[in-house]
């Protein structure tokens, strides 16, 4: 397996599954960055997979660009980050904005959280078991009142995002935004529309690939 992934922006690829029927080119900008396809449970259905802490220095500051120029016109006061490979995302997008700090939610629970500022925690490469998602009680003056939003590396269920937002809820706030480096497939789409009309923002969009004799395909 190639092992050169996510580590240059590219000019000189065809968007899409590539000949090599291991890689997808996502566009980004004006430019294509080389994902894995990692093949779901199911045998049938693929994906392109983004893993921003293996992602070279200059990869990730393009990736927060772009979520930064997004997010921007949303004028967030504050961004809350989604472990764990939200942070590094969310850290890049609050310094392009002049922040001084973000706000990280939690899944490793501290003796001074409060268990009532949780929720249960899963998303399509980490199912459901006892996995939860805090916020720590100190943080609740930094976002209550103020304009949130919220960074995450990758929707694709929409499940962990779902999590986000209802422990938000616990503590009155409602995101008047959401950023992300890649946007999977649809299926988050339906999660989220039972929380409203809240914008959500990719930096780039990836199809669920589909296996066929001839290799993997886009619908």
């Amino acid at each position: 397996m190639r092992t050169d992934v996510w580590q240059k922006l590219h000019r000189d690829l065809t968007p899409g599954v590539q000949a090599d029927q291991e890689t997808y080119a996502a566009p980004l900008d004006e430019a294509q960055l080389l994902l894995p396809i990692r093949a779901l449970s199911d045998g049938q259905r693929g994906v392109a997979s983004l893993i921003v802490n293996q992602a070279s220095f200059a990869v990730l500051d393009a990736l927060s660009a772009e979520i930064t120029a997004r997010l921007a016109p949303h004028e967030p006061e504050i961004i809350v980050a989604v472990p764990t490979l939200g942070l590094p995302l969310a850290e890049g997008v609050a310094r392009r904005l002049g922040h001084e700090r973000m706000v990280p939610l939690g899944t490793s629970r501290k003796f001074w959280y409060d268990e009532a500022l949780s929720v249960e925690l899963s998303s399509i490469t980490t199912p459901s078991g006892g996995k939860r998602l805090y916020i720590d009680p100190r943080m609740r003056p930094m976002l209550q009142g103020r304009r949130v939003a919220v960074v995450d590396d990758v929707l694709s269920s929409g499940a962990s995002m779902a999590a986000v937002l209802r422990v938000l809820t616990l503590v009155g706030v409602t995101p008047v935004a959401i950023g992300a480096a890649m946007l999977q497939g649809d299926g988050w789409r339906t999660r989220l529309a039972t929380w409203g009309d809240i914008p959500v923002h990719g930096a780039f969009s990836t199809p669920i690939l589909n296996r066929t004799a001839q290799g993997w395909e886009q619908p």
